[in-house]
Protein backbone atom coordinates (compact mmCIF):
# COMPACT_ATOMS: atom_id res chain seq x y z
CA UNK A 1 0.00 0.00 0.00
CA UNK A 2 1.39 3.41 -1.00
CA UNK A 3 1.35 5.94 1.84
CA UNK A 4 0.33 9.45 0.87
CA UNK A 5 2.62 12.27 2.03
CA UNK A 6 0.95 14.01 4.96
CA UNK A 7 0.87 17.83 5.02
CA UNK A 8 0.14 20.02 8.04
CA UNK A 9 -1.52 23.35 7.14
CA UNK A 10 -1.16 25.98 9.87
CA UNK A 11 -3.06 29.25 9.42
CA UNK A 12 -5.30 31.21 11.77
CA UNK A 13 -7.62 32.08 8.86
CA UNK A 14 -10.04 29.24 8.01
CA UNK A 15 -10.58 30.78 4.56
CA UNK A 16 -6.92 29.97 3.85
CA UNK A 17 -6.19 26.71 5.66
CA UNK A 18 -9.37 24.85 4.66
CA UNK A 19 -9.12 25.44 0.88
CA UNK A 20 -5.38 24.70 0.95
CA UNK A 21 -5.94 21.41 2.80
CA UNK A 22 -8.79 20.48 0.44
CA UNK A 23 -6.68 21.27 -2.64
CA UNK A 24 -3.81 19.14 -1.35
CA UNK A 25 -6.17 16.22 -0.75
CA UNK A 26 -7.59 16.62 -4.28
CA UNK A 27 -4.04 16.24 -5.58
CA UNK A 28 -3.03 13.05 -3.83
CA UNK A 29 -1.92 14.19 -0.38
CA UNK A 30 -3.43 13.71 3.05
CA UNK A 31 -3.73 16.86 5.14
CA UNK A 32 -4.47 18.03 8.65
CA UNK A 33 -5.04 21.58 9.89
CA UNK A 34 -4.11 23.76 12.84
CA UNK A 35 -5.04 27.34 13.72
CA UNK A 36 -2.29 28.13 16.24
CA UNK A 37 1.08 26.99 17.56
CA UNK A 38 -0.29 24.73 20.30
CA UNK A 39 -2.54 22.76 17.97
CA UNK A 40 0.22 22.63 15.35
CA UNK A 41 2.68 21.07 17.80
CA UNK A 42 0.01 18.62 18.93
CA UNK A 43 -0.59 17.63 15.30
CA UNK A 44 3.14 17.11 14.79
CA UNK A 45 3.23 14.70 17.73
CA UNK A 46 0.16 12.72 16.71
CA UNK A 47 0.06 12.96 12.89
CA UNK A 48 3.82 13.11 12.18
CA UNK A 49 3.46 15.19 8.98
CA UNK A 50 6.01 15.09 6.19
CA UNK A 51 5.82 18.85 5.61
CA UNK A 52 4.23 21.91 7.22
CA UNK A 53 2.72 24.88 5.38
CA UNK A 54 2.92 27.63 7.95
CA UNK A 55 1.49 31.15 8.04
CA UNK A 56 4.23 33.46 9.23
CA UNK A 57 1.62 35.60 11.07
CA UNK A 58 -0.51 33.38 13.32
CA UNK A 59 -2.67 35.95 15.06
CA UNK A 60 -1.23 36.24 18.58
CA UNK A 61 1.31 33.48 17.85
CA UNK A 62 4.67 33.83 16.13
CA UNK A 63 5.17 31.72 13.01
CA UNK A 64 8.93 32.33 13.09
CA UNK A 65 9.20 30.87 16.60
CA UNK A 66 6.98 27.93 15.64
CA UNK A 67 9.27 27.21 12.68
CA UNK A 68 12.29 27.21 15.00
CA UNK A 69 10.51 24.80 17.34
CA UNK A 70 9.57 22.48 14.48
CA UNK A 71 13.15 22.49 13.22
CA UNK A 72 14.61 21.73 16.66
CA UNK A 73 12.07 19.07 17.66
CA UNK A 74 11.07 17.32 14.47
CA UNK A 75 13.11 18.73 11.54
CA UNK A 76 9.98 18.95 9.39
CA UNK A 77 10.34 20.80 6.07
CA UNK A 78 8.47 24.11 6.22
CA UNK A 79 6.93 26.34 3.56
CA UNK A 80 6.02 29.79 4.88
CA UNK A 81 2.91 31.63 3.72
CA UNK A 82 2.83 35.39 4.20
CA UNK A 83 0.76 38.38 3.19
CA UNK A 84 3.89 40.51 3.39
CA UNK A 85 6.24 40.98 0.46
CA UNK A 86 9.17 42.64 2.24
CA UNK A 87 12.52 41.08 1.30
CA UNK A 88 13.75 41.27 4.91
CA UNK A 89 10.91 39.15 6.26
CA UNK A 90 11.37 36.55 3.54
CA UNK A 91 15.10 36.31 4.28
CA UNK A 92 14.42 35.96 8.02
CA UNK A 93 11.95 33.17 7.31
CA UNK A 94 14.48 31.27 5.22
CA UNK A 95 17.25 31.87 7.75
CA UNK A 96 15.32 30.25 10.60
CA UNK A 97 15.01 27.08 8.58
CA UNK A 98 12.05 27.39 6.22
CA UNK A 99 12.55 25.52 2.94
CA UNK A 100 10.48 27.92 0.85
CA UNK A 101 8.39 31.09 1.10
CA UNK A 102 5.16 31.88 -0.76
CA UNK A 103 3.42 35.25 -0.63
CA UNK A 104 -0.35 35.72 -0.49
CA UNK A 105 -2.35 35.79 -2.65
CA UNK A 106 -0.93 32.73 -4.36
CA UNK A 107 -1.91 30.38 -7.14
CA UNK A 108 -2.77 26.95 -5.64
CA UNK A 109 -0.93 25.27 -8.50
CA UNK A 110 2.23 27.20 -7.62
CA UNK A 111 1.93 26.16 -3.96
CA UNK A 112 1.43 22.55 -5.06
CA UNK A 113 4.58 22.75 -7.19
CA UNK A 114 6.52 24.13 -4.21
CA UNK A 115 5.21 21.31 -2.00
CA UNK A 116 6.33 18.70 -4.53
CA UNK A 117 9.77 20.31 -4.86
CA UNK A 118 10.37 20.55 -1.11
CA UNK A 119 9.23 16.97 -0.48
CA UNK A 120 11.43 15.74 -3.31
CA UNK A 121 14.37 17.67 -1.94
CA UNK A 122 13.75 16.49 1.62
CA UNK A 123 13.42 12.82 0.69
CA UNK A 124 16.60 13.03 -1.37
CA UNK A 125 18.83 14.31 1.41
CA UNK A 126 21.35 11.89 2.86
CA UNK A 127 20.03 10.58 6.17
CA UNK A 128 23.03 11.86 8.07
CA UNK A 129 22.64 15.40 6.76
CA UNK A 130 18.85 15.36 7.15
CA UNK A 131 18.96 14.23 10.75
CA UNK A 132 21.91 16.41 11.65
CA UNK A 133 23.87 13.79 13.60
CA UNK A 134 27.32 14.22 12.03
CA UNK A 135 30.28 16.10 13.49
CA UNK A 136 32.98 17.05 11.03
CA UNK A 137 36.19 19.06 11.12
CA UNK A 138 37.06 21.73 8.57
CA UNK A 139 40.05 23.97 9.04
CA UNK A 140 40.28 24.91 12.74
CA UNK A 141 36.57 24.24 13.32
CA UNK A 142 34.36 21.29 14.25
CA UNK A 143 30.79 21.55 12.96
CA UNK A 144 27.97 19.96 14.94
CA UNK A 145 24.93 19.73 12.68
CA UNK A 146 22.77 18.49 15.57
CA UNK A 147 23.32 21.57 17.73
CA UNK A 148 23.89 24.11 14.93
CA UNK A 149 27.22 25.23 16.33
CA UNK A 150 30.87 25.34 15.39
CA UNK A 151 33.66 24.73 17.90
CA UNK A 152 37.10 26.22 17.34
CA UNK A 153 40.23 24.28 18.21
CA UNK A 154 40.93 26.89 20.90
CA UNK A 155 37.65 25.96 22.62
CA UNK A 156 35.40 28.78 21.41
CA UNK A 157 31.84 27.80 20.52
CA UNK A 158 29.82 29.81 18.01
CA UNK A 159 26.10 29.27 17.41
CA UNK A 160 24.69 29.22 13.88
CA UNK A 161 21.20 30.04 12.71
CA UNK A 162 19.32 27.24 10.95
CA UNK A 163 19.92 28.94 7.61
CA UNK A 164 23.65 29.30 8.30
CA UNK A 165 23.88 25.66 9.37
CA UNK A 166 22.15 24.49 6.18
CA UNK A 167 24.47 26.60 4.06
CA UNK A 168 27.58 25.34 5.85
CA UNK A 169 26.33 21.75 5.52
CA UNK A 170 25.94 22.23 1.76
CA UNK A 171 29.52 23.47 1.49
CA UNK A 172 30.83 20.66 3.72
CA UNK A 173 29.01 18.05 1.62
CA UNK A 174 30.77 19.43 -1.48
CA UNK A 175 34.34 20.40 -0.44
CA UNK A 176 36.63 21.97 -3.05
CA UNK A 177 33.60 22.32 -5.33
CA UNK A 178 32.32 25.64 -6.65
CA UNK A 179 28.57 25.92 -6.05
CA UNK A 180 26.67 28.77 -7.66
CA UNK A 181 23.76 30.61 -6.06
CA UNK A 182 21.13 28.48 -7.82
CA UNK A 183 22.80 25.26 -6.65
CA UNK A 184 23.10 26.48 -3.07
CA UNK A 185 19.50 27.68 -3.11
CA UNK A 186 18.34 24.32 -4.44
CA UNK A 187 20.38 22.38 -1.87
CA UNK A 188 19.35 24.48 1.12
CA UNK A 189 15.83 25.57 0.14
CA UNK A 190 14.72 23.32 -2.72
CA UNK A 191 14.26 26.11 -5.25
CA UNK A 192 16.15 28.37 -7.63
CA UNK A 193 17.23 31.90 -6.77
CA UNK A 194 15.28 34.83 -8.15
CA UNK A 195 17.25 37.41 -10.13
CA UNK A 196 17.30 39.87 -7.21
CA UNK A 197 17.49 37.26 -4.44
CA UNK A 198 20.58 37.95 -2.30
CA UNK A 199 19.82 35.53 0.55
CA UNK A 200 22.68 33.18 -0.39
CA UNK A 201 25.18 36.04 -0.65
CA UNK A 202 23.97 37.47 2.66
CA UNK A 203 24.17 34.03 4.26
CA UNK A 204 27.74 33.52 3.04
CA UNK A 205 28.71 36.95 4.42
CA UNK A 206 27.28 36.12 7.86
CA UNK A 207 28.90 32.68 7.82
CA UNK A 208 32.29 34.18 7.00
CA UNK A 209 32.02 36.52 9.98
CA UNK A 210 31.77 33.44 12.16
CA UNK A 211 34.31 31.06 10.59
CA UNK A 212 36.95 33.31 9.05
CA UNK A 213 39.80 34.96 10.93
CA UNK A 214 39.46 37.88 8.51
CA UNK A 215 36.10 37.89 6.68
CA UNK A 216 37.43 40.46 4.20
CA UNK A 217 40.17 38.05 3.16
CA UNK A 218 38.55 34.61 3.52
CA UNK A 219 40.71 31.49 3.62
CA UNK A 220 38.00 28.85 4.08
CA UNK A 221 34.99 29.98 2.01
CA UNK A 222 36.23 31.40 -1.28
CA UNK A 223 34.33 33.42 -3.86
CA UNK A 224 34.79 32.50 -7.51
CA UNK A 225 33.54 35.44 -9.57
CA UNK A 226 31.07 34.32 -12.18
CA UNK A 227 31.04 30.89 -10.53
CA UNK A 228 29.96 30.86 -6.91
CA UNK A 229 31.37 29.77 -3.57
CA UNK A 230 33.51 26.87 -2.37
CA UNK A 231 34.80 25.51 0.92
CA UNK A 232 38.51 25.11 0.13
CA UNK A 233 39.66 22.81 2.91
CA UNK A 234 39.57 19.09 3.58
CA UNK A 235 36.76 17.55 5.64
CA UNK A 236 37.37 14.97 8.36
CA UNK A 237 34.99 13.08 10.61
CA UNK A 238 35.28 14.37 14.17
Amino acid sequence: MITKPHILVVDDEPDIREPVAAYLEMNGYSACMAADSASALAAVRTKKPDLAILDIMLGKDDGIQLCKTLQSQAEIPVIFLSGRTEETERIIGLEVGADDYVTKPFNPRELLARVKAVLRRSSGRPAQSRRGTAKVRFGPWTFSAASHEIIHEDGRTVELSTGEAKLLQALIDNPHTVLNRDQLMDITQGRQADVFDRSIDNGIARLRKKVEENPRSPKLIKTYWGGGYALVCDIEQA
